[in-house]
């Protein structure tokens, strides 16, 4: 790494209720002088789910040029991280506090929303379509997770659902099922990593701790060296597209999930999916708390 190396970043909280809830992140600034590299010695280093680098402070036409790295490897596309990347360009980098921040991922561009009727802003990303790919046996999904057979809902698919990257879905009876729940380590990489090529499992229960949630949600990412992850947009996102799919009669879908109450990190998630004439889109939005503010040495 350079020897003059002095570079800001910031700690947020993602999908808060206030700091010190959610799912921190790292966003590292003036990151066009790291190497990929140094940027992972950086995410291992942070040891959060990921941590994003900002990689062009003037946004070309495809907004703000950003990566993102969880402990273990690049990724294209993170919820929270897009999330809290967009609110600390709009509160340190850009200019007037606007309303839509545009990031420059490498997937593609994506735009993030700021809601700003109430008292803190709530931070949305836009409209993503939903893949709905291959299913796992019940049986073999409880396995996965480490739960009995009869722990699984029968009433929803144990699904891979994608909208941005692909994550599997299993759906349980109760709360005590989802607290119980864990990566079951031989199954979830034969079935899961190796089976589906997926490495994302949310479990998921119509139960909650909070009377305002309306599901209660896990997500374990072993494979990504994130064995819980406290709060997790792109998952959050695909499990409302499932939702909505599910619900053939409806039209959309607005509700709100409580994440990683399990690892004292209770965090908040906005979901919203609609049908169109083709698909399904979904879209999720939280509040982020700014945490620290420092420098790289």
């Amino acid at each position: 790494m350079a020897d003059d190396l002095s570079t800001p970043v910031h700690v947020v909280d993602v999908f808060s209720q206030g700091r010190y809830t959610g799912n921190q992140l790292a966003v590292v600034r003036d990151a066009h002088r790291l190497s990929a590299d140094e940027m992972g010695c950086i995410a291992r280093e942070m040891d959060y789910s990921e941590t994003a680098f900002v990689t062009d402070e003037s946004p070309a036409d495809g907004g703000y040029g950003v990566r993102l790295f969880t402990p273990e490897a690049e990724v294209p596309f993170a919820g929270h991280a897009v999330l809290g990347t967009a609110s600390v360009i709009r509160d340190a980098i850009a200019d007037g506090d606007p309303d839509e921040i545009t990031l420059s991922l490498s997937e593609g561009s994506v735009t993030v929303t700021a809601d700003t009727d109430g008292d803190e802003p709530i931070f949305w990303l836009e409209d993503r379509s939903a893949s709905f790919l291959e299913t796992l046996d019940p049986e073999v999904a409880a396995d996965v997770v480490d739960v009995a057979p009869g722990d699984v809902a029968r009433d929803l698919p144990c699904q891979v659902v994608s909208t941005g990257l692909p994550q599997l879905m299993v759906p349980l009876e109760s709360l005590d099922a989802v607290r119980r729940a864990t990566t079951n380590e031989t199954p979830y990489y034969e079935h899961v990593v190796d089976g589906l090529g997926v490495k994302a499992v949310l479990v998921f229960a119509r139960e909650t701790y909070e009377s305002e949630s309306d599901l209660n949600v896990r997500v374990f990412v072993e494979a990504h060296g994130i064995p819980e992850d406290s709060a997790t947009g792109s998952a959050n996102t695909s499990l409302a597209a499932l939702l909505l799919r599910e619900r053939t009669s409806a039209s959309e879908l607005r509700l709100t999930a409580e994440q990683g109450y399990e690892m004292d990190r209770p965090s908040t998630l906005h979901l919203r999916a609609d049908r169109t004439d083709d698909s399904v889109v979904a879209r999720v939005g939280g509040r982020v708390s700014n945490v620290l503010e420092g420098r790289l040495l």
